[in-house]
């Protein structure tokens, strides 16, 4: 009973049945991913967080330099006349940017604190990075002459602000971490062939590695990424009916090379502008993790990102039962490791093992291996699967490949269980009291008819809090009636209520 107590004063969870937004808090909280910083609308991310995110991050990089990409670093800081070069740009960042206008504070006259120096006041004020299009276009003018200085590929992995007002952890935060890449091309063909590679890349990453389904689309005009003519996304379904675009891929055209002038001497010996892409993801997946995979009882992590894949707890009674366990353990621990399996063995005597048992719990750690005196005795140990919350008893020689195979299946389960989540939660509306009625009683994604027009989509938003989230790619072309005004659609797009 002691360890049945000390369970559930640790968890302390509140259930997502009852309130979904302080579940998903308190574990974000509670399994050491982050926490509220002193500085309003930031975060702080914590170890155990930024190891996930340092997993995710080498995974996607990797994919990147795999097909051609290389990273570069651009500044911070972002002259505000670049982003007048380009209207709808400003235009859709302008309410969240952060402003630097002095470079110098000093003790105020009256000695009643620090004030700005007035006399330090910027030539040319600057912005704090919402995104990076117009520092780099800047740049790559620098760079681009010829079609032989073409393709330019890079990425880079940045933080960046923008000034939210409404923010909760991972999901919107004034500054968060991310990368952004940036392309530059000889023809419209290969950016559009570069928007839909990346946009495949995000795909691949969020389905084989976060076990997270995911919904390719391109995204409405109204719903595009500010300067671009087209955006392909990844749209992902959360427990609670929400959709969460995870990943974005924009086709820019050539606005941003005529912004700055960015031309080259093609292949037919004229001048033309530069095609450009942008794409990029953010630490925002760490709050798609939380809310595809997560139960009541803590985080749930896929094992080939988990920053821990399997912790050994022991159980004993005295030291020289400690001493016999720790010999075994660390044996299972150099086997496993040798199998590029990341392995913990957790012989701290300042916790109880009930204690341990639940912080590995509530942290997500995929696969927790116990070892006490009985098991030493029978040469086995006790595995705990942290997504069924299944044990059995397992030969300590057949460990490894077990738990292996263990790790596999896990990873499996996690993306069929959120895949029929999905499917289970895509519906077709015909008509308006079909489209609300879906909307108010299951959430999730609803496949509708839309007269194409942005003022219906405006409306739809407004009367409903859904906007659309895709329209998915090889989407099947029919005949229909737009579910608000009943002029004619040649195809259903996908609509949710989103964060």
């Amino acid at each position: 009973m002691q360890f049945t107590y000390i369970f559930l004063m640790a968890s302390n969870i509140t259930s997502k049945e009852e309130n979904y937004s302080a579940w998903y808090n308190d574990i974000a909280l509670k399994a050491d991913l982050a926490e509220n910083s002193a500085v309003r609308g930031c975060m702080v991310i914590k170890p155990y967080g930024c190891s996930l995110w340092e997993n995710m991050r080498d995974i996607l990089d990797k994919m990147f330099k795999k097909t051609g990409h290389v990273n570069a670093y651009f500044p911070l800081f972002i002259p505000k006349s670049f982003f007048s070069r380009e209207a709808s740009h400003v235009d859709g960042f302008a309410k969240e940017c952060a402003v630097v206008t002095h470079y110098r504070l000093k003790n105020s006259a009256d000695n009643k604190g620090i004030v700005v120096d007035e006399s330090a006041k910027l030539e040319e004020e600057l912005i704090v990075r919402p995104t990076s299009e117009t520092i780099i276009w800047n740049t790559y003018k620098n760079w681009i002459q010829s079609y032989r200085d073409l393709p330019v590929l890079c990425n880079q992995w940045a933080n960046v602000v923008r000034w939210e007002m409404r923010t909760r952890l991972f999901l919107r935060t004034a500054e968060f971490l991310w990368q952004e890449g940036h392309t530059a091309h000889a023809t419209a063909e290969e950016a559009l062939a570069e928007t839909e590679r990346m946009i495949n890349i995000y795909a691949d990453f969020a389905q084989n590695y976060m076990a997270m389904p995911v919904i390719k689309g391109r995204k409405s005009a109204n719903e595009r990424f500010a300067g671009a003519l087209d955006t392909y996304c990844i749209e992902a379904l959360m427990q609670d009916g929400k959709a969460l675009q995870a990943g974005t891929s924009h086709f820019l055209g050539q606005n941003f090379a005529k912004a700055f002038d960015v031309k080259f001497l093609n292949k037919e010996n004229q001048l033309d502008y530069v095609w450009a892409t942008s794409w990029g993801v953010s630490t925002r997946l760490i709050g798609a993790l939380i809310m595809v995979h997560s139960d009541n009882n803590g985080l749930v992590l896929p094992p080939k990102i988990a920053p821990l894949q399997v912790v050994i707890v022991p159980v004993y009674k005295d030291l020289d039962t400690l001493a016999k366990i720790s010999a075994i353990a660390e044996r299972i621990k150099v086997d496993l490791e040798s199998k590029n399996i990341s392995v913990k063995y957790d012989d701290r005597d300042s916790y109880r093992s009930g204690w341990k048992f639940n912080e590995y719990e509530v942290k997500g750690v995929p696969v927790r291996i116990t070892i006490g005196p009985r098991d030493l005795e029978n040469e086995q140990v006790e595995i705990c699967r942290r997504d069924t919350l299944e044990k059995q008893l397992v030969s300590q020689a057949t460990l490894t490949s077990t738990v292996e195979d263990l790790l596999s299946q896990i990873q499996e389960n996690l993306f069929n269980k959120a895949a029929q989540f999905q499917q289970n939660n895509i519906r077709k509306a015909d008509t308006w009291e079909e489209f609300t009625q879906i909307l108010e009683k299951h959430g999730g994604f609803v496949s509708a008819h839309w007269d194409g027009t942005t003022q219906t989509e405006e409306i739809i938003k407004e009367k409903t809090k859904a906007t659309i989230r895709c329209i998915p790619f090889d989407n099947p072309q029919e005949d229909g009636k737009c579910i608000l005004t009943g002029k004619p659609s040649k195809e259903r797009v996908l609509f949710a209520k989103a964060y």
